[in-house]
């Protein structure tokens, strides 16, 4: 299997965590897409993901799946037992809720930020910017990550007992948050600790050099 991606991207990162957690790097060849050269808009890449966006997935048979849900399910059924995206009807169905606003309230909008309101990926790659609605944005991801402390408040991860996609989404939204400059707020206690916690993770902590295997932890 080949990925496409870009090593520091927050959105690769959550492929690249799956790919550790399910002990799976071995199996893969991962592709630089060059983000600042805008080389994930040009037609040899949108003939493998007219999106234009990253990670994207190749197998052997030369399918291409990209959206990293979409991929982290693909990974997580590889061995018949997955771990990140639910057993029974009702773990899939809370995982995939919360993953989902993880993205709606976090990650996107963090996304939508750097895109309108900051120097982003450059004037070759940035053709149309609107402020006002980056730094709306922006605030609609604080308020995501006011959310997501109140959940973290009762629970050790996102959806419960155990580590899922849900919380590498969240994951993926904070290490946006921090490139940024965009702090989590003081009184989010709960999710700060669980930042730090997820940090020590050998999946998380290396995600960019994906030098050593990383074990699943509790």
């Amino acid at each position: 299997m080949k990925i496409y991606d870009w090593p520091t991207g927050p959105y690769p990162a959550r492929v690249r965590i799956a790919l550790a957690e399910k002990n799976l790097r071995s199996q893969v060849q991962f592709v630089l897409v060059d983000l600042y050269k805008g080389e994930h808009k040009k037609p040899e890449f949108l003939a493998k993901n007219y999106s234009g966006t990253l990670p994207v997935l190749e197998l052997d048979d030369g399918t291409f799946i990209g959206e990293c849900t979409a991929i982290t399910e693909y990974l997580d059924a590889l061995d018949g037992a997955p771990t990140l995206t639910g057993r029974t009807p009702r773990e899939k169905g809370v995982i995939h809720m919360m993953s989902k606003r993880a993205e709606l309230e976090l990650l996107d909008p963090i996304s939508v930020y750097f895109h309108h309101a900051t120097p982003g990926l450059g004037p070759h790659v940035e053709i149309y910017q609107n402020p006002e609605w980056g730094f709306r944005q922006r605030d609609k991801a604080l308020r995501g990550m006011h959310y997501f402390d109140g959940i973290l408040k009762s629970q050790p991860f996102v959806t419960g007992e155990a580590f899922t996609m849900a919380d590498i989404t969240v994951i993926g939204g904070l290490i946006f948050a921090g490139l940024l400059k965009v702090p989590v707020p003081e009184e989010c206690e709960a999710l700060s600790a669980w930042y730090a916690r997820m940090q020590e993770r050998p999946s998380v902590k290396n995600r960019i050099t994906m030098s050593e295997p990383a074990k699943a932890s509790g």
